[in-house]
């Protein structure tokens, strides 16, 4: 199983580094974990819906150069799907026996993603209808990923 996490933006802050990392080493027991950050484009303030589309396809030309060949792409919009972690963690273990062994997680830029990305999804999965730094996003898809992982293997993890 691999999984790739592709996603606009660095990380700035230490303590989301931190955490990325944490949570990137205990997922090397269940999987090959690959994150890849494109660069985002600057968004001046009272952007007009041109401007703004115009930032998400070029972003979103980023992103679609690395969604690995023949990988289930999961977009996180706030329009999509919620789960519960045990949703999820069924949602990959299913994923996995019906041989889809490379799942592609893809985080927008501050204004979400693009259209030519979204056409991409084999499933569009919502975390909550609140939006979040794509920062602490990466930090949140990480934990619940590892927690999907701890539930498919039966192990104990905190509530």
């Amino acid at each position: 199983m691999k999984i790739t996490i592709l996603t606009v933006g660095k990380i700035k802050e230490k303590y989301f580094t931190d955490a990325i990392k944490e949570y990137s080493k205990r997922l090397s027991r269940y999987t090959k974990l690959d994150i890849i950050e494109v660069s985002d484009e600057p968004t001046p303030d009272n952007a007009g819906e041109a401007i703004c589309d115009k930032i998400k396809e070029t972003e979103g030309q980023r992103l679609l150069k690395h969604i690995p060949e023949n990988a289930y792409v999961i977009t996180l919009e706030i329009n999509g799907k919620n789960l519960s972690s045990e949703e999820l963690s069924k949602k990959i273990n299913d994923l996995t026996l019906t041989g889809n062994s490379n799942i592609c997680f893809i985080i927008g830029g501050s204004l979400g993603l693009h259209k030519s990305v979204l056409d991409k999804s084999n499933f569009a999965l919502s975390f909550s209808k609140m939006t979040f730094p794509h920062q602490l996003m990466r930090v949140i898809l990480l934990e619940q990923i590892y927690r999907a992982f701890k539930i498919i293997k039966n192990e104990p993890y905190h509530k």
